[in-house]
């Protein structure tokens, strides 16, 4: 008990040493946005953001150290489950070494490494390789609470619609819908905000029973003394075969397409403030010819992670196996393969996402009028990518463009930040390596338009600007004037 009080004086200690920091590099402190109605009397925000996860938290404390106070952050998840890392991420630590840096935009006293440090003391960082994810959460959550960002869970939208201001349906605990306004609109929304998880066909039209995606909420312990087929081979495909091993599968089978698995990690050889910083300044014909590649490759997975399945005798990969089919078979799959069927009694694909508008109902009133990769830019031959293609083409703000110009075009007041994102700005919404830039050039962004919007409020105001800086006195000893 001793230990959990010095813990907890220790944690408190460092949350004011954080409200002090932030209180010494405050300026510019001037708030400079005026507070609008909507159209239904209650007061409007100035943005509204969609997502509670490490990169909606990151774009709130960024709006508020640059005075945009009046915002609001939302998350469908309840308190806690905000992002991956208690439902879907199955991995035992992050893949990011320790040393980077996220949502604490460089405020020393806010990295993780000064939460852990208080919590576990120097010798445990120090001893440490990399962060455990469930110690992850617990810093986010940590870090919303010292800077007062304002978050509601349980609360989901539903449903965007144009306006003067951007009207957002939110479906509260209980089915109680509201509408919320504001001026601007962030969708940080993670892997599938603009689409969905992907499996093949022939798997999806399996009965449910069968199989699952990585992302699902997957009841391991039913997998005890079953044969799972795993399809992919990147690094959620492999959290997913462990943890079925770890829980008494009596074999995984993990199934990639390549005959050498992909050992290479791409996002390391991009960390570097160059790339991070100015992927997006380059023309579209660099941009696709960085992102195909690197997304083409798919991300590589870390020695731990193969060895935790490796580890186990009853785990076997297959290279050269991509699955062509599927049916049901009593209780069972039979697979077919190049290397001819395979019979499973339950498949996982951890197959990744697809862009697919239309998916999300709250984008329904204008997912046709979205302009992507697609309608912008024609690759050559060699570097064509239909999936990629399907990434949204976002504006130097992460905003919305128009397919179609003039049908829609309050919609570039909606950004995207997630993976959504990544062929325009590469890792961005989806990735702590690039954070610290890339919430910075969001911010910049939305801080530009909202500064636009108001500039003649603010001309009026400079020219009714009237206070003096100091008061004209006649000096100490003059002779005073002759009243002659």
């Amino acid at each position: 008990m001793m230990q959990e009080g010095a813990e907890s004086e220790r944690i408190a200690a460092l949350t004011e040493q954080v409200r002090r920091d932030l209180a010494r590099i405050a300026h510019p402190r001037m708030p400079w946005l005026e507070p609008r109605v909507g159209p239904d009397g209650k007061p409007a925000l100035d943005v509204l953001i969609v997502g509670a996860g490490q990169s909606g938290l990151a774009i709130a404390f960024a709006l508020m150290r640059a005075q945009v106070t009046n915002v609001l952050v939302i998350d469908k998840a309840e308190y806690g489950r905000e992002g991956p890392w208690l439902t879907y991420a199955r991995m035992r630590t992050l893949r990011s070494p320790k040393d980077y840096t996220g949502p604490d935009l460089d405020v020393p006293s806010l990295t993780y490494q000064a939460w852990h440090e208080a919590r576990f003391g120097v010798d445990s960082w120090n001893a440490l390789e990399l962060i455990q994810r469930e110690l992850w959460g617990e810093y986010l959550l940590w870090m919303r609470e010292t800077v007062a960002i304002p978050v509601r869970n349980g609360w989901a939208a539903v449903d965007i619609a144009p306006g003067d201001l951007i009207a957002v349906t939110v479906e509260r605990d209980g089915g109680i819908c509201e509408t919320l306004h504001a001026r601007k609109l962030v969708l940080a929304t993670g892997m599938e905000g603009m689409g969905g998880w992907w499996m093949p066909d022939f798997v999806s039209a399996l009965p449910a029973h069968l199989r699952a995606h990585a992302a699902d909420a997957i009841d391991f312990e039913a997998l005890r003394g079953r044969r799972v087929a795993v399809l992919g081979a990147g690094a959620s495909a492999l959290d997913n075969a462990a943890v079925a091993l770890e829980h008494g599968a009596s074999e995984v089978h993990l199934f990639c397409r390549r005959m050498t698995p992909q050992l290479v990690q791409p996002y390391r050889w991009l960390t570097f403030a160059g790339f991070l910083r100015h992927l997006s300044d380059l023309d579209d014909a660099w941009r696709w010819r960085f992102m195909s590649t690197i997304l083409g490759l798919r991300e590589g997975f870390p020695q731990e992670t193969w060895d935790r399945c490796a580890r186990h005798a009853n785990f076997q990969l297959h290279t050269g196996s991509p699955w062509l089919g599927a049916r049901a078979t009593g209780d069972g799959v039979e697979l077919q393969t190049p290397k001819g069927p395979f019979c499973a009694d339950f498949l996982i694909c951890g197959t990744g996402m697809d862009m697919d508008f239309g998916r999300r109902p709250e984008l329904a009133r204008f997912a046709g009028n979205i302009a992507t990769w697609g309608d912008r830019y024609s690759p050559p031959p060699e570097q064509r990518n239909d999936r990629l293609a399907r990434f949204p083409y976002l504006g130097s703000a992460f905003e919305l463009l128009e397919k179609h110009a003039g049908e829609t075009p309050w919609i570039g007041n909606i950004h995207v930040f997630a993976i959504a994102s990544t062929m325009s700005f590469g890792p961005s919404g989806s990735s702590i390596n690039a954070m610290t830039t890339s919430v910075r050039k969001l911010v910049d962004g939305i801080t530009r338009g909202l500064f636009k919007g108001d500039v003649e409020r603010h001309w009026q105001s400079l020219l009714a600007y009237d206070i003096p800086q100091a008061v004209i006195s006649a000096p100490l000893g003059a002779a005073e004037p002759s009243k002659d």
